[in-house]
């Protein structure tokens, strides 16, 4: 974070100062949330959660390092108090972005963000120290403490916006009003608490409608294959990039074929050059994020060889996200057991039967170890049911559903397919899945692994890589 006096933020956030001997102490460090992650000059926002109260912790992180703590009451040790730390967090990212004047590019989207982002990221590194949102801390809370890791020499900011409901992208834009907005797809993901994929379009075009119009420097970099995205031309002033594999699209792709591993290769077209790309990720879904990166990218001045070379280059910066790993036996694990939605789903199915063709020509076998996917409301059954049905069309070997009735529909949809053997079977729970895989894998299968982040089956790809992990 820029170097700011404890006066200043208090000042900021409207905030009381509380049990500090000076407040002209400067808090440079990053702003955490977590205790552990405290270094010298650090501000510590306390959060009261379900489980745990940060305020319990303020102590610990002063005594760490933390300058101050950010706190909805007094907590013994220098603390600046608000009425709410998530507001007061939101306000004090606003005004040291605002303070730097730094491009700030965010994106959204039902499936592949935080895949994009991350390849976004290694872009423009090249361009410029950037700054960019870990993991998937895209909510009120992790936007706000990435925004704040931007400094003087922060040449580009990539931020993730998540939404949950309408009005939520909405927020995060008044937090870091973007130049660069970027909406990759609407799907299905938490539809059950949207209400039907136009809501979701709604939601995720309130960052087009957030962005400086076009002689202003607004650039919206919309996908041109979905319907539902490129109708948010309409909702913004800022100019219009279209990215994807219609002909129409300023940034596309041709030529798009896969490697026998599995990873995507293709002609990258832009408005001022072309380029070859073969990807070191894993799956035909990636080809849609690498032209939206590659959009990105050419909006804020690479040009079209050093693009495709950067995304040549790139490689997977969040961990359970298609990672893949080949153990000394020969079985190949590819764990991407982050989360789940329909479309990732299917992508992923898609990238396992690509990478099998290799391996079934080997006597190898392909895997799909498959959880329930959350959120999806009165949709549950009927994707369930038809990611089972896509197992079987896709010839995938052998499907492992996990847990209780979502498995139960992943596994009904498969023997409706014409799944009766032993190409499907459903078992109880994590530890259930790792017995049978041990048994039974052997050198040359591939095993896929997903599921939504609340079922936890990366604990499956760790037991079979490491034995380590806890259920």
């Amino acid at each position: 974070m820029i170097a700011l006096t404890l006066a200043e933020i208090a000042a900021i956030v409207g905030g009381q100062q509380h049990d500090i001997p000076d407040p002209g102490l400067i808090a440079d460090g990053p702003v955490v949330i977590d205790s552990r992650d405290v270094r010298p000059g650090s501000l510590f926002a306390a959060f009261a959660g379900e489980r745990v109260d940060g305020h319990d912790y303020a102590e610990r992180a002063v005594a760490a390092g933390a300058v101050a703590v950010l706190a909805d009451r007094p907590v013994g040790v220098p603390a600046i108090v608000v009425d709410d730390v998530v507001a007061a967090l939101g306000v004090l990212a606003r005004a040291v972005v605002d303070r730097l004047g730094t491009t700030v590019v965010a994106l959204t989207g039902s499936a592949g963000k935080t895949s994009t982002k991350d390849l976004i990221a290694q872009l423009l590194e090249r361009l410029g120290p950037t700054v960019w949102t870990p993991g998937s801390l895209n909510n009120e809370i992790g936007l706000p403490v990435t925004a704040l890791r931007a400094d003087a020499g922060t040449h580009t900011l990539v931020l993730e916006m998540g939404a949950r409901g309408i009005g939520h992208i909405h927020y995060l834009t008044e937090i870091t009003p973007p130049r660069v907005g970027l909406v990759l797809n609407v799907g299905t993901a938490h539809v059950g608490e949207f209400g039907g994929r136009e809501q979701i379009a709604v939601a995720k075009g309130e960052l087009v409608e957030a962005l400086p119009p076009a002689d202003a420097g607004g650039v919206a970099v919309l996908n041109a294959d979905d319907p539902l995205v490129r109708a948010m031309s309409s909702r913004t002033k800022a100019r219009i990039v279209l990215f994807g594999e219609s002909a129409d699209a300023d940034v596309r792709a041709e030529n798009v074929r896969l490697t026998a591993a599995g990873q995507p290769s293709f002609t990258l077209h832009t408005p001022t050059g072309c380029g070859d790309v073969t990807m070191r990720l894993y799956g035909e879904h990636h080809v849609s994020n690498a032209l939206a990166a590659a959009a990105v990218a050419h909006e804020l001045g690479m040009p079209a060889h050093e693009i495709a070379s950067a995304l040549s280059a790139a490689g997977q910066l969040s961990r359970w996200r298609m990672e893949v790993t080949e153990r000394a036996d020969g079985v190949t694990i590819v764990n991407d057991a982050y989360n789940a939605n329909p479309e990732s789903m299917k992508a992923a199915l898609r990238a396992l039967a690509a990478m099998g063709e290799a391996a079934t020509a080997k006597g190898g076998r392909t895997w799909a170890v498959l959880g329930r996917m959350a959120e999806l409301g009165e949709e549950s059954l009927a994707e369930h049911d038809a990611v089972g049905r896509l197992a079987v069309r896709l010839n995938v070997s052998k499907l492992v559903a996990v847990g209780d009735k979502e498995a139960a529909w992943l596994r009904m949809g498969a023997y409706n397919e014409g799944s009766w053997g032993e190409e499907s079977v459903h078992v109880s729970d994590a530890q259930a899945a790792v017995d049978l895989l041990r048994s039974e894998l052997r050198p040359g299968d591939v095993v896929l692994v997903k599921a939504s982040r609340s079922v936890g089956l990366e604990w499956v790809a760790q037991q079979l890589l490491t034995g380590e992990g806890e259920v």
